[in-house]
């Protein structure tokens, strides 16, 4: 399916738009995606082999360097990440339940994948930009060990770069939350 996955987001969308095409002429790489977020930010998400996604994300952060918000480049990206991507799979509403939230896609998208790499849990939900002022979040669910674990592991990574906009653990959701979320 995804070898790699490329993430860049940029400040404006004609820059965007024009980066899209920059980076599909300059590899050989397959477009996942490419939109507008919010608020007025532009999205791209690229896939192949992780030599021809990173040379595409390499050519669009050099070029477009000015423009960039951030970028990410994903090899051996979890499955379930993928499929929380794309809204093609939610876990049960049992257990704790972990929240992260980053102020971009691409560092939300690498968060959620440290996550589910470092401890037994799984992706409830996974949501970038769009209706969420250019954010991204995701929630996990699992043994609150566990999902502590993969939270403060996300969360890690995304202080890093200044990317962390906050994260909760809720050991014992109540029920009436599980049927809202």
């Amino acid at each position: 399916m995804f070898q790699a996955i490329g993430v860049i987001e940029l400040k404006n969308v004609p820059k965007g738009v024009e980066a899209t095409d920059d980076a599909l002429k300059s590899a050989g790489v397959t477009l996942v995606s490419a939109h507008p977020s919010c608020p007025g930010k532009y999205e791209i998400i690229l896939t192949g082999s992780i030599s021809n996604v990173t040379a595409a994300t390499q050519h669009v952060l050099s070029k477009f360097d000015g423009y960039v918000i951030d970028s990410s480049v994903m090899g051996r990206i979890d499955a379930s990440v993928i499929a929380a991507l794309f809204g093609t799979e939610k876990s049960e509403k049992k257990g704790s339940l972990g929240i992260l939230e980053t102020f971009s896609a691409a560092t939300c998208i690498k968060a959620a994948d440290i996550a589910v790499k470092t401890a037994k849990v799984n992706i409830y939900d996974l949501r970038v930009s769009r209706g969420l002022g250019g954010k991204g979040v995701f929630l996990i669910t699992g043994d609150v060990g566990d999902v502590t674990a993969a939270i403060e592991a996300g969360a890690n990574y995304a202080m890093r770069d200044g990317m962390l906009s906050a994260s909760s653990v809720i050991p014992a959701p109540h029920a009436e939350l599980w049927d809202q979320i």
